[in-house]
């Protein structure tokens, strides 16, 4: 069982700043990975399809699932799908096994009523400049919630994932000197040129 209390320093470390949405993630990536039966991807084992958008609070989430899931932009097996949403299928590419995991509505909206969001992050103040006495309380109630107040967990289900490979192609663009990978170059006027 992967326990979301073992990644919560590492988490703040990783993320920059305290906050409740960043261990809303581990909490709902733990969830994801005991309901799978799946280890912390090391390489690309499992892929999270995070429903996240642009621009909107508690985004912090994201880092959460990427801490304790091994799920990261490098890897490239975290993909966000821009809904505006806190949810995350989480797929184990080797049996095409899936679940999908979203905080509660009621958790997010009992999160959004605390003096976190309306007297300093609806204000404009940085969750870093929040006093540690305003978000450790929010924090350590996300952590130590009953995982059925804080998560809905989806039964398993199929997902099919298109196979793609990895590219190693790539050449030097004549124009800036630059590497480019070779799906992302074109021809300008006989040159190799990126876009």
């Amino acid at each position: 069982m992967v326990n979301p209390q073992d990644w919560l320093e590492f988490g703040q470390k990783f993320h920059g700043h305290k906050c409740p949405a960043m261990p809303m993630g581990l909490r709902v990536g733990a969830a994801a990975m005991n309901k799978l039966g799946v280890d912390r991807a090391k390489d690309g084992q499992i892929v999270a399809f995070v429903d996240l958008g642009e621009d909107h609070c508690a985004t912090c989430y994201a880092d959460g699932l990427q801490v304790i899931m091994g799920t990261t932009f490098g890897k490239g097996n975290i993909k966000k799908t821009h809904k505006g949403k806190w949810a995350v299928t989480v797929v184990n590419k080797a049996t095409g096994k899936a679940v999908r995991v979203t905080p509660t509505a009621e958790a997010m909206l009992a999160n959004k009523q605390t003096d976190f969001f309306k007297e300093y992050r609806e204000k404009g103040i940085p969750a870093s400049k929040v006093p540690n006495g305003v978000v450790d309380p929010l924090i350590n109630k996300v952590m130590n919630a009953p995982e059925g107040m804080l998560v809905k967990i989806s039964d398993v289900f199929d997902y099919k994932l298109e196979p793609h490979k990895d590219s190693f192609a790539g050449f030097v663009c004549e124009e800036c000197g630059e590497m480019t990978v070779e799906e992302y170059g074109r021809l300008k006027n006989g040159k190799h040129v990126c876009i």
